[in-house]
Formats: C-alpha cells, sequence, structure tokens
C-alpha cells in the first residue's frame, strides 16, 4: 500500500482549531510530521493527535503575533519544514454597509486571510534558504477564479491574492530547493459553511456541485500531505482543484 511518509519533517499549519486547518494537521502528524497547530481563539487539545503535536496561539490579525508565531514554532522545533496557510475567515458584507463598518470588513479579511500568509511566507522563505529548501502550501479557494457574490468580494479577493503570490513564490525560488503549492477547495463542510447551510438549506449548496455529497475537511488533507512529500515537487506552482467541480479551470 502507498503510504506518505513524513518522518523528521516539522511542519506548521495555521488555523488548525477545526475544519480543514485540523483535518490537514491531523493528516501530516498521521504520517510522521511534528506539527505546530496553530490557533487563535479556539483553544487546541493536541493529546489525541496520532503523532506529535504542540499548539500554538497567535492573533494573524497582528502582523507581531503572526511573525512572532514563526519564530516561535522554529525556536521550539528547531527548523520548519512544511507551511501550510490555511487560516482565514469570510464575513457577509454587502455593499450597502456604512463606509466604516465596510471598509473595517475589507481590512480585517485581508489581515488574516492574505497579510498574515505573505508575513509567514517571508519567514519561511528566509528560513528555508537557510536550510536547503522546503515546501509552502497555501489554500486558496474556487473564489479565487470563479469569484464570489457581492458580500464576499473581500474574501475572493484575498484568495486570489494568496494564488498570485504562491506562484510567484515557486517561480523566485525554486532554485532555493522551495516549492509553492495552491489547493482552491470549494464549499466544504465546516463550520463556517455550516451557518450559510443553516441559512439556505443544502440542497442549494449541493445543486453546485457535480458529485452527490458536499466536500468534507477529510477530503482536502490527504492532498496536501502528499504535497508535503516531496512527491510532487515538479508541479511547483500549481492549483489542485478540491471542489467536486463547481469549478474547474
Amino acid at each position: 500500500m502507498f503510504k506518505i511518509d513524513l518522518q523528521g519533517k516539522n511542519a506548521l499549519v495555521t488555523g488548525a482549531s477545526q475544519g480543514i486547518g485540523q483535518a490537514i494537521a491531523r493528516q501530516l502528524a498521521q504520517a510522521g510530521a511534528r506539527v505546530a497547530v496553530h490557533y487563535s481563539t479556539h483553544i487546541v487539545d493536541v493529546r489525541d493527535y496520532p503523532g506529535l503535536a504542540q499548539a500554538f496561539q497567535a492573533d494573524l490579525a497582528s502582523p507581531t503575533q503572526t511573525r512572532q508565531l514563526f519564530r516561535q514554532v522554529t525556536e521550539a522545533f528547531g527548523r520548519v519544514d512544511i507551511l501550510v496557510n490555511n487560516a482565514g475567515f469570510a464575513v457577509d458584507s454587502p455593499l450597502d454597509l456604512d463606509d466604516d463598518r465596510w471598509l473595517a470588513d475589507w481590512q480585517g479579511i485581508l489581515a488574516v486571510n492574505l497579510t498574515a500568509c505573505g508575513i509567514l511566507c517571508r519567514e519561511a522563505v528566509r528560513h528555508f534558504q537557510d536550510r536547503g529548501g522546503g515546501r509552502i502550501i497555501n489554500i486558496a479557494s474556487r473564489a479565487a477564479f470563479r469569484g464570489d457574490v457581492a458580500a464576499y468580494l473581500a474574501y475572493a479577493a484575498s484568495k486570489g491574492g494568496m494564488v498570485s503570490l504562491t506562484r510567484s513564490l515557486a517561480r523566485a525560488f525554486g532554485k532555493d530547493n522551495i516549492q509553492a503549492f495552491i489547493i482552491a477547495p470549494g464549499f466544504t463542510r465546516t463550520k463556517m459553511a455550516q451557518q450559510f447551510i443553516d441559512l439556505h438549506g443544502e440542497e442549494l449548496v449541493l445543486k453546485d456541485i457535480a458529485l452527490n455529497r458536499l466536500t468534507e475537511p477529510g477530503d482536502i488533507a490527504p492532498m496536501v500531505a502528499f504535497l508535503a512529500s516531496g512527491l510532487a515537487d515538479h508541479a511547483t506552482g500549481c492549483t489542485i482543484d478540491i471542489n467536486a467541480a463547481s469549478y474547474v479551470h
């Protein structure tokens, strides 16, 4: 049986207290990696992880705390080999909000979804350059390619930025043995998505995909482990759609 082996590798996964991030962190740990499980407000209990894991808290809306997060992990683990930027959020922010509220939503979403990602990628690249390479896997969204509804402009813009950032990293630092990949999930059954389901019904979501069930976090995590393994390094810069054919590009 084919098995991904991440023994001896250290990984940092952001937004790993629940949902997609939690599934990724657990998958990497199961494959043998030592995993830094980042959380913001939902405290993480790593005692039941299938391997070595340690929780780290940081508010990614703060550039200072974001930089400190990477440095705390490297200090605790000695090195980082794999960075997974998964943390992100979206809020319903229609255009008819008052100016200050709409702008606050925009800036808040970009701060966590894109600026923190950029900071962590910068920290990782410099760290990897000193240590012979590493891999970055950024969790974007189908919204980066097909767009989103009007109330989620900031979310779509932030994910589009992640795509361009990742492709640029792949082109700029490949000679340093640094690979960067994008995964673009579609609608996935998470706590954030459940709010939409509760409001509009699951049938509406299922009509938008080609398969018979909604994508789960566990459908995304194995691909992250595969990319982290080094078995797909010549796919650096690529985007992998995991959205049940709701957008294929």
